[in-house]
């Protein structure tokens, strides 16, 4: 296993650069994520992870460790696969997919171009306890009511109203009355949309 890589930066575009170590030049696939965050010095380092294909090795970097534990974490998922994970950190910083893990936010991973509703909630449910117990976050005693807010956007839009709209209503609602049924928040909503 390749662990890191530091070298002389040859070449960066958004999706890959290539760091040349001793006279050997690495190709790493990047996320926009770590491209943001690669600075425009000579010499950098990467960590890695290594993936071995039967048709291909490839080289993934990251900027931080925290991020290519997550993007390993995503890999476990089934359905997920890598160019699937690099999209989820590019779309997405790690702290927010952690924090939407972590909250059962299947609005937020779903938002991600090539995540569908299963995928997502696949996501959410096999990776919620490694992610509370791996970065130390206690269980979001909110949940509950995102469950409700989830339900309650679910309803609005079988009644016609668009998602984004109905979203930003029902997150000015959670603020001012945080333990409101389900009932309660699409009343409230069907009186202000």
């Amino acid at each position: 296993m390749i662990a890191h890589i530091q070298g002389r930066l040859v070449e960066k575009t958004p999706t890959d650069v290539v760091i040349d170590c001793h006279g050997v030049g690495y190709q790493i696939h990047i996320s926009l994520h770590t491209f943001s965050q690669i600075p425009d010095a000579e010499n950098i380092k990467l960590y890695t992870y290594l993936q071995i294909k039967e048709d291909a090795h490839n080289l993934y970097g990251f900027a931080e460790k925290k991020e290519r534990e997550l993007f390993k974490l995503l890999l476990s998922v089934s359905g997920v696969g890598a160019s699937t994970a690099r999209t989820m950190l590019s779309s997405l910083a790690p702290e927010q997919i952690i924090q939407a893990i972590a909250s059962n936010d299947v609005g937020t991973i779903q938002s991600i171009k090539g995540i569908g509703a299963k995928t997502a909630q696949r996501v959410i449910l096999d990776l919620k306890d490694k992610i509370l117990k791996l970065y130390q976050i206690e269980e979001v005693s909110g949940s509950s009511y995102n469950t409700n807010k989830e339900e309650a956007l679910s309803a609005l839009e079988v009644l016609g109203y668009v998602r984004k709209n109905a979203e930003k209503i029902l997150e000015k609602i959670i603020t001012n009355t945080p333990n409101a049924s389900v009932e309660d928040l699409i009343k409230q909503a069907l009186k202000l949309l």
